[in-house]
Parts: structure tokens; sequence; C-alpha cells
């Protein structure tokens, strides 16, 4: 009875470690819980602090003045004698706050594209996964039902070879299908476990995800084809792919940085008032005071000259940016074609009939029928097709949304 209580505690266990969900509930939960998207939507609202700061002012200064020392009267701190104070504000000429404040406002777009790049980035890895886990479990699904036949075929013809009733060669030809087919179910198992780590990094979902999706949900897929050819696609994705915009963000930034850097050279204008007890001409004087630096040279010529060397570099950058993205999509859309093309060479009538020849094969090599070397060249053969057909359905999702990643717009109906 214990034996049996802990069987079903195991059960239990391994049962609530895995969550069954679709693709759209992976989604959610990665919108939701994401650490890398919740850590860069604090950059936007640094950027608005930055905004805010660029539009403080520098505080009014006062100051005030009082005697040290009266020498007619032989008196220290004659104070109720000679004392003045002064209050001064500095005035920004030449419009630097107002450049300021653009250059600030322009970085939070770059940051908003930044984060929207990093969405996008995301969510294709966790779109990538979640399929590349659906076809391993399928993999690792058929890989342990060969091995489960193939298991029980190996141990009897062991207890066989053992009477002398069957050769020993016919054991290890056997057995290297078995060692095949199970390096086949570690290298599956392994990239299951690397897949179910990535989409719960990417999900915050502690469980180990099960794939919820349906052969139907799989062939509209396969059926959905972008919306049209090569060079429209290339188009959708230079308005739309937010790194290749925020190049071109960040070339207006860096202008609208060069123009602030050239305000700067504007002098500044320090107005204040004055109030003196005794000091000046009259009695309780109050004076006006204006102050402003003699403009002999343009004291940030150098920083003017940098930003004019930037603009010029992120002009250059943003036609790389544009020559790649317009190669990768191109790439991309060839891939896609190319693989897509291939796979519906074999529809899915050919997976069956490989399946009916599979289970053909088995009861025909029971029955004896069929020779121990032909069974075992079919096994090995149909070992590899299988593995490789689930790979080439998987590669032509995983072009698809490659292609999905670059032009960042509905492309596939």
């Amino acid at each position: 009875m214990n034996k049996l209580a802990g069987v079903f505690i195991i059960i239990s266990s391994c049962m609530v470690a895995q969550r069954e969900m679709s693709l759209l509930d992976c989604e959610n939960a990665f919108q939701q819980n994401n650490l890398q998207l919740l850590a860069e939507q604090y950059n936007i609202n640094m950027a608005d602090a930055d905004i805010l700061q660029a539009k403080i002012w520098e505080l009014p200064q006062i100051s005030g003045e009082i005697n040290a020392y009266n020498p007619e009267a032989k008196k220290l701190f004659d104070i109720g004698h000679a004392k003045g104070a002064e209050i001064t504000q500095l005035i920004y000429m030449g419009g630097k706050k107002k450049n300021e404040i653009a250059f600030a406002k322009s970085n939070k777009e770059l940051a908003q594209l930044q984060f929207s790049q990093l969405l996008v980035d995301l969510r294709t890895q966790l779109r990538t996964t979640y399929y590349n886990l659906y076809y391993e479990k399928l993999k690792l699904e058929n890989t342990n039902k060969q091995l489960g036949y193939m298991n029980e075929l190996l141990a009897a013809y062991k207890i066989q070879s053992a009477k002398g009733n069957v050769s020993l060669k016919d054991e290890v030809r056997l057995q290297s299908i078995v060692i095949q087919l199970s390096n086949d179910k570690i290298g599956i198992n392994k990239n299951i476990l690397e897949f179910e780590q990535t989409l719960k990094l990417l999900t915050g979902v502690r469980e180990s995800i099960e794939p919820q999706l349906s052969e139907t949900e799989v062939q509209d897929l396969f059926a959905s084809q972008p919306f049209g050819d090569e060079t429209e696609l290339k188009n959708k994705a230079l308005e739309n792919n937010a790194d290749y915009q925020y190049n071109l963000k960040l070339i207006e930034n860096s202008k609208l940085y060069a123009q602030w850097q050239k305000s700067l050279n504007v002098p500044d204008l320090n107005l204040g008032a004055g109030w003196d007890q005794n000091g000046g001409t009259f009695k309780n004087e109050v004076n006006l005071k204006i102050g402003i630096p003699i403009p002999l040279w343009k004291s940030n010529q150098g920083n003017v000259e940098k930003a004019n060397y930037a603009i010029r570099q992120n002009e250059k950058n943003a036609d790389y940016q544009r020559l790649s993205l317009e190669t990768k999509v191109e790439a991309a859309f060839q891939t896609w074609k190319t693989q897509y093309e291939q796979l519906s060479q074999f529809k899915t009538k050919d997976l069956e009939n490989l399946d009916l020849v599979y289970d053909g094969m088995l009861k025909n090599f029971r029955r004896g029928n069929i020779s121990l070397i032909e069974f075992v060249d079919f096994m090995d053969s149909y070992r590899e097709t299988i593995l490789q057909v689930y790979e080439m359905r998987n590669e032509v999702i995983q072009s698809a949304e490659l292609l999905n990643q670059l032009v960042q717009t509905k492309i596939f109906y």
C-alpha cells in the first residue's frame, strides 16, 4: 500500500510540474512576466525623467554682504550701518532650453523604439522556442514508440541467442538500432530541456510548458502565405522594422544634439537686483545688475564639430542598416520559399502511408515474411525519415517567424 501511495505521489508531482499552454497563453504570460521586458520599460521612464530635468531652470542665487570692520568707528561687524543683498537669475539665450528639451524628447523616442525591438526579438524567441519544443516532443513520442518495440525484440533475441536459436550477428544488428534510437532520445531530451528552460525564462512560468497545438492549427500555419512579393516585403520592413527606424531616428537625434551644442555657444545672461545700505552713491540704493560673458571665441566649438561628425556617422550607419535589412528580408523570403516548396512535395498522406508501411513491416516481421536484414534496414531508414519530416515542418515555421521578425507587420494570411 505504501509503495502504491509513493508511486501515486511521484506521478502526481510529474503531472503538476507540467502545464499545458497554447501559444497565446505563453504570449500573454510573456507580456506580463518577462523580466527583460519589464526592465527595458524603465529606460522609457528614465527618458521621461530626462525630459522633466531638461525643463528645469537653474535656481536663482541670493547673496548678502555685511560689514566686517568699520575703521572709522574701529568696530567689528558694524551691521547697523553697512549691509547689502542681491539676487541673480541665469537667463538662457539662443534657445538652449528649447533645444535641450527637444533632444531629451528625441531620446525618449529612441528608448521606445529600443523597447519595441526588444519586444519583437523576445516574442520571436518565444514563438520559435514554442514550435521547437512542440516538434521535439513529437520526435520523442515517435522515438519512444520505436524504442519500446525494438527493446522488446532485442530482449527476445538475446534469449534466443543464448539458446543458440539465432546468431549473435542478428542480436548485434538489433543492438545497433537500439543504440541509435537511444542516442536520438538523449539528444531530443537535451533539446527539450533547453527549450523548456528558455520558455520558463521568457514567460515567468515555473512549470515545464506542454505545447497545446492541434493538427488543424499546424495545417493552418502551413497553408498561410506571405502577402506580397519580395519587393513589397522589403518596403514593409523599411516602414515597420523598429531597429531600422531606430537608426533613422538616431540621425534626427544627432541633429537635435548638434543644434543644442551650437546654441551653447550663445552667451547666457545673468539678470539680478541688488540693495546696498551705505556702500553706493545713495543710501539704501537699489540697483539692476546685468552680466554676460564676452563672446571673444566660441567656447563650445569642439563639441559642435563632434556632433556634426556624429550626424554623418549615423547617416552612414542608417544606409548600412537599410542594405542589411533588405538583404536579410530577401534571404529570409527565399529560405522560406525553398523550404515551403520542399515541404509541399511531402503531403500529410505520405506521412500516413509511411506509418502504414511501418505497421505493415512490424506485422510481416513478426510473421516471418521478411528477413531481419530487411527489417533493420527499413527501421533505420524510417528512423531517419521521420526525424527529417518533423525537422522540415519545423524549419518552415522557423523561417516564417524570422520573416515576421524582420518585417514586423502582418504578412502571412
